[in-house]
């Protein structure tokens, strides 16, 4: 860069700023969001080359920074995100110049003809939204076997803190690269099982799976309603919980956000260091921790004497009955298809894509660019009738919901009078999602190798506070994250 002073910031202190020393700057007069976004600009051009996780940035970013600069000055700033420089996931509808795609390139014109529901509540706060994230393809419910991170539209997405030997997580793949790598101030991930907890753990990043209903899907290409949600991804807990009031609400277009009792709520208010202090946390282990490898189960034993030390009283074993059910994704498959139709149906006329069924024959007639991986899932899906009215659709449904709370997180909960339980790494991911739960992935350490490790704390509906508390108290009792170091090609 040929500017001295961002020069020195961009080398001596970007790389690991928090949004609150961002803030604090633009308060005092030392930088503006015009300048923060140049410095990110300027990481994308230099380091994503490596790990491809900008599928687009927003050519309106610096006006608009600039424009939130004059803001601060007339009126003061909107929130204690105005002016940061935000990362959105490729499927979250922004009604600018930038696409909303998916990683698909069967709709890598389309352009949204109004801002989703967490897009509009951001520029409310005053955020830049820098850029569009890439993803696995469809959120990963495309194909068999698909690699997490890769999409037709944007490439293979890699791992910054080793792009040739670790796994990046998906599919929120380069919304957590992107943040790990320091290439915007945070990140929006989505999430129907394990999406935003995945790449959090893979990239040393705190990610939160809110409640469903805690922020609207509206505009949020979809999976199944039943699962689906937002949530923010960044380097810290402090950072996750301010962009999680921001985007938290109600919306009369998204009936379960009705439910949700925290809509006034502060989150920061629980940024507490105290607070694993008398919390009964319970331990899952069996049917959990053997599916990682004994490197990170240690790893994950050791975050254990942590709490313990914090003041938590542990409980093992822990007895989660529901935890080696055999779970199916039979209602991903079914409400797939009505939920994305509804979607491609409410896109610009000019987008030929308007039914799953379209898709499936764009991909048929572009099979060298769309079906690296196939598309067995997505031909699936389209075999359903599509009106939710099957008996196994139903029965799945009515399954998934009763063992994962009734004989999953709420039995535990209940049993042993818990505030929270933890996980090796994501692997409860899939029954807080099924439950519609929040989880909160903190990172834990590292392997011998380098590769991050996460644990994560999962509550019951609406519970987002308590597990706040213990992953903050967590984070700045160990504060495990550092930035990678990976080389440029």
């Amino acid at each position: 860069m040929e500017n001295y002073k961002l020069k020195k910031y961009l080398n001596e202190w970007i790389e690991e700023a928090t949004i609150t020393q961002m803030q604090e700057k633009m308060t005092n007069g030392e930088l503006t969001s015009k300048e923060l976004v140049m410095m990110y600009l300027h990481r994308i051009s230099v380091y994503d080359k490596r790990i491809h996780s900008i599928i687009e940035v927003n050519p309106d970013a610096l006006h608009i920074a600039a424009a939130l600069d004059a803001e601060r000055k007339e009126t003061g700033p909107r929130s204690a995100l105005h002016g940061i420089p935000i990362l959105l996931k490729d499927n979250i509808d922004t009604a600018d110049k930038m696409h909303t795609s998916a990683g698909s390139l069967a709709l890598k014109e389309s352009i949204a003809l109004q801002d989703s529901y967490v897009a509009e509540q951001l520029r409310k706060a005053g955020v830049v939204i820098l850029g569009k994230t890439n993803m696995t393809e469809w959120a990963n419910f495309m194909a068999i076997g698909m690699k997490s991170g890769y999409s037709s539209r944007g490439g293979q997405v890699l791992n910054p803190y080793g792009p040739d030997k670790f796994d990046v997580g998906g599919s929120s793949s380069g919304s957590g690269a992107a943040i790990a790598a320091n290439l915007a101030a945070a990140s929006i991930g989505t999430e129907t099982s394990g999406s935003i907890l995945n790449p959090a753990c893979q990239n040393s990043l705190v990610g939160i799976k809110p409640t469903v209903g805690l922020i609207s899907r509206k505009g949020i290409i979809p999976i199944a309603h039943t699962q689906d949600t937002a949530g923010p991804m960044a380097r810290s807990v402090r950072d996750a919980a301010l962009l999680l009031n921001a985007i938290t609400g109600r919306d009369e277009d998204d009936a379960i956000t009705r439910t949700n009792p925290l809509v006034e709520k502060d989150f920061t208010e629980h940024l507490r260091k105290d607070g694993l202090k008398g919390k009964r946390i319970g331990i899952a282990s069996e049917g959990f921790i053997e599916q990682v490898s004994e490197e990170k189960q240690k790893i994950y034993h050791e975050a254990v004497a942590i709490l313990e030390a914090a003041g938590a009283e542990i409980i093992e074993p822990l007895e989660i009955p529901s935890a080696r059910e055999k779970w199916s994704y039979d209602v991903l498959t079914y409400e797939f298809k009505p939920d994305l139709n509804a979607y491609l149906n409410s896109l610009h006329p000019s987008i030929s894509i308007r039914t799953l069924k379209d898709l499936i024959q764009f991909n048929n007639e572009n099979e060298e660019q769309m079906l690296k991986y196939g598309q067995a899932v997505l031909i699936n899906s389209d075999a359903t009738s599509g009106s939710l009215t099957e008996a196994e659709y139903v029965k799945a449904l009515e399954f998934d919901d009763y063992h994962s709370t009734k004989r999953g997180i709420d039995y535990a909960l209940e049993k042993y009078q818990l505030d929270a339980i933890l996980f090796p790494s994501e692997e409860g991911s899939h029954i807080s999602a099924k439950a519609g739960y929040p989880t909160i992935a903190v990172p834990a350490g590292y392997t011998s190798e380098g590769e991050p490790v996460g644990i994560t704390f999962a509550g019951t509906a609406y519970s987002e506070p308590q597990l706040i508390e213990a992953a903050y108290a967590f984070e700045q009792l160990t504060k495990f994250r550092k930035a990678p170091v990976f080389r440029v090609e």
